[in-house]
């Protein structure tokens, strides 16, 4: 009997997959469709009255995956008031995840990062341009484009390093005299944000 349990269990688990499974986004087709059948049945209800567009009605069609990986990344930056990067093509980015430094190529693998305070490195053959970015997220999409969405990005070269040691004394001094939690909140992001930029003008 306790023989025949492997075979019992992957029969079962190889079953369920099976009926479980689902395509990959990447497997979606490119073209938006609509919802044929509500549209058919709408029309058989109320012939007269054009049926109501559906959220998907408004999406793009999702950009094609070329068959070849491209020679160059398309990079996007962006903030809530400003474009610093749009449609620029660079060799390379290393991303602040909060997982990690995480190195974007062509042809990366689709994929959301959040983004923790740290730099942001541009690639362009020997040229590297770096930003200091506070938090915010990366898209990774599989046709080689990174939108990366930032609350803020500054140049690395336009960051004061006394402004940053003074910054970092005074949050280190609320957080040890908050009296409650949101002000031990408030100064621990302080904390952390300007130890990042501490460390990205010493790295």
């Amino acid at each position: 009997m306790w023989r025949r349990a492997p075979r019992f269990f992957l029969d079962r688990a190889s079953a369920a997959t099976m009926r479980w499974s689902r395509p990959f986004s990447s497997d979606l087709p490119t073209e938006a469709s609509g919802d044929t059948t509500f549209i058919d049945l709408w029309k058989k209800a109320v012939p007269n009255i054009d049926p109501p567009k559906t959220p998907s009605a408004y999406m793009a069609p999702r950009p094609p995956v070329p068959s070849t990986i491209p020679s160059k990344l398309t990079v996007n930056l962006v903030l809530p008031y400003d474009s610093i990067l749009s449609a620029k093509e660079v060799d390379m980015v290393i991303v602040p995840a909060t997982t990690g430094q995480m190195g974007v190529l062509p042809g990366h693998v689709a994929t959301i990062a959040e983004l923790k305070p740290g730099i942001l490195s541009v690639h362009e053959g020997t040229d590297v341009s770096k930003y200091f970015l506070s938090s915010g997220f990366a898209f990774i999409h599989a046709n080689s484009v990174a939108d990366i969405i930032a609350v803020e990005a500054t140049p690395v070269n336009r960051i004061d390093p006394d402004l940053v040691q003074k910054g970092l004394t005074e949050f280190q001094q609320k957080l040890n005299s908050a009296s409650n939690d949101v002000e031990k909140a408030e100064a621990q992001i302080g904390v952390d944000v300007h130890s990042a930029l501490s460390a990205a003008l010493t790295g």
